[in-house]
Formats: structure tokens, C-alpha cells, sequence
């Protein structure tokens, strides 16, 4: 009798199971073709003539396949459209994989250390000190946007500054100024810090009672466990980084220190855009933050399930 119950049991889990898997494709099948739709036209409008790019209906596959868009966009090819040619757009690339990696090593290192000490030290104000690391999240980019470029210009004997930081420009039009001011996070801080938290403080007593010093604890013990947290802040800041179009707009005048959102802006002139030479620049702009998502996308989803939970 018990066991035809269990076995009843089992059959009903199963078909509510099935139910949920069902339910869930249906969810989740046309929101992935909603945000893939958009990638997709991009990519196709990518290898289409000017003339082809805007008929209706949308053309999902090129009836006439042209690579002229990357020609052009690469400096191989005759200028089209608004008229605008890149000098060195590969410039442009190297530029945002050179501040974005740079950003994301930094915020690593220094996201990681503050997570650690907020995580697992001890210290009179500590909660106090990460409640006001909080509260910065709540203040809106735009506030901070002067004072941070007015601090930039008069950093002192850097850029024809002089030891009172005047004479000069500083950190402006310079990578220090892409780089140095995004070189901390607090929501880099509190997502590690999340997941730091599920780590047993045994672990580290033992390593302490055996000698190690708090840095051997953090760079041997810590960071290895914190494996998947790391990966999905490299990701969030790497993305964000390579992205990010407004801060290099106010701060960068060189085209020597173009990024690539500034770059394709270039194809953008008064009402008229390029647009056979700017989609494919934009895929080509995408292409780095897809292939690093697959390739850390499973300790991504790792890292942001376990720090949702843990702590």
C-alpha cells in the first residue's frame, strides 16, 4: 500500500514537473527571441546595402550579402553614407580593451580586498562603514560627474600641472582619466562580499593558527573560493566599461585616445548617419562582450546565484 502510494506520489511530481518545464519554455522562449530580435536585425542589416537596410518588411536574411560596411568601417573600402572615415579604428578597439581590462584587473584586486576585510575582519564601525559603501549606490552618476572631472584637472604634476595642480590639464584626456576613476566598485564590493560570507571562518582560523599572514589568508585561500563571484564582477565591469560612451565623451578630445562607443560616434554627423558603415561597427564593437560572457558564463551564473543567497 505505502509503496502505490509513493509511486502515485512520484508520478504526480513528475507531471508537475513537466507542467513547470512547459510553462517555463513558454515564459522564456518568446522573452529570448524578443531580446535576440534586435542582435539579430543588426547583424543581418550588417551585410546589407544602405538601400536595403530600412525596407519593410524587415529583410532577416540579405538578399544581396555585401561586406562593403566592414571595408569601409576598417579603412578598406571607399567612404559611403554621412561621409565619414576612420583613420585607425582598430585605435579605437585597442584603446577600450586596454581601459576596460585595465578597469576590470583593478576592481578586482581592489573590490576583492575590501570585500575580504568587510567579510571576515573585525573593526570597531565596520557595518557603519559598508552601510555608507551602500548608500553611494543611491547617488545618481550625474551628481558626481563635475567634482570628479574638476578632481581629474588638477591632479597635481600630471599634464603641465604644478605641485598645487594648476597650470594644466591633469588626468584629462588621458588614460588615467578613463581608468583610475572606475578602478573601484561598491556593488563590486557588495557582491563579493555576499559571497565571501558563506566561506567558514574556520577555514581562515586554522590557516592563522598555522602561521599564514591575512594576505597569504585572502590570495590563497579566499580568492580561489571566490571563484564564481569574481568571474560575474569581471563580467559586469568589463561590459560596463567597454560600453560606457558618456564619461570618455566629457573627459577624452584626443582621437588618439578613442574608445570605441566615441569612435563609432564619428559616423553620427549633424541629421545623416552612416548607417552601412555604423552596424557594422557596432557588431564588430559587440562581439568582445559576447565572447567573454561564453566563456565565464557558468561561473557567471554561479557567482550571482550563490551571492544572491549566501550571507
Amino acid at each position: 500500500m505505502n509503496g502505490a502510494l509513493v509511486r502515485v506520489g512520484w508520478r504526480h511530481a513528475g507531471r508537475r514537473h513537466k507542467l513547470g518545464m512547459v510553462l517555463a519554455y513558454v515564459v522564456l522562449v518568446p522573452g529570448a527571441l524578443l531580446f535576440v530580435a534586435p542582435f539579430a536585425w543588426m547583424l543581418s542589416a550588417s551585410f546589407q546595402p544602405l538601400g536595403d537596410i530600412f525596407s519593410w518588411p524587415p529583410q532577416w536574411i540579405p538578399k544581396d550579402p555585401t561586406v562593403d560596411g566592414y571595408k569601409t568601417f576598417l579603412g578598406l573600402g571607399e567612404t559611403t553614407g554621412a561621409g565619414t572615415e576612420a583613420e585607425n579604428p582598430w585605435r579605437w578597439f585597442v584603446n577600450s580593451a586596454f581601459v576596460a581590462s585595465s578597469v576590470t584587473v583593478l576592481q578586482l584586486f581592489f573590490n576583492s580586498l575590501a570585500a575580504y576585510v568587510f567579510a571576515k575582519r573585525q573593526f570597531p564601525g565596520r557595518d557603519l562603514i559598508f552601510l555608507g559603501f551602500l548608500a553611494t549606490m543611491m547617488v545618481p552618476g550625474q551628481v558626481t560627474l563635475i567634482p570628479n572631472y574638476i578632481v581629474l584637472k588638477h591632479i597635481p604634476l600630471f599634464g603641465g600641472n604644478d605641485i598645487f595642480g594648476q597650470g594644466g590639464h591633469g588626468w584629462l584626456d588621458s588614460y588615467y582619466g578613463l581608468i583610475l576613476p572606475g578602478a573601484v566598485s561598491a556593488f563590486g564590493i557588495f557582491l563579493l562580499r555576499q559571497y565571501m560570507m558563506s566561506i567558514p571562518d574556520e577555514l581562515l582560523d586554522a590557516a592563522r593558527i598555522d602561521g599564514a599572514s591575512e594576505f597569504r589568508i585572502y590570495s590563497r585561500i579566499v580568492l580561489p573560493l571566490t571563484g564564481p563571484a569574481l568571474a560575474a564582477t569581471a563580467i559586469f565591469t568589463f561590459t560596463y566599461t567597454w560600453e560606457d560612451f558618456f564619461w570618455p565623451l566629457i573627459i577624452i578630445s584626443s582621437p588618439d585616445h578613442y574608445t570605441a562607443p566615441l569612435g563609432l560616434a564619428l559616423y553620427v554627423v549633424k541629421n545623416r548617419t552612416a548607417w552601412d558603415v555604423l552596424l557594422p561597427g557596432s557588431v564588430i564593437a559587440t562581439l568582445p562582450m559576447i565572447i567573454v560572457f561564453l566563456i565565464f558564463q557558468r561561473r557567471f551564473i554561479q557567482g550571482i546565484s550563490l551571492s544572491g543567497l549566501k550571507g
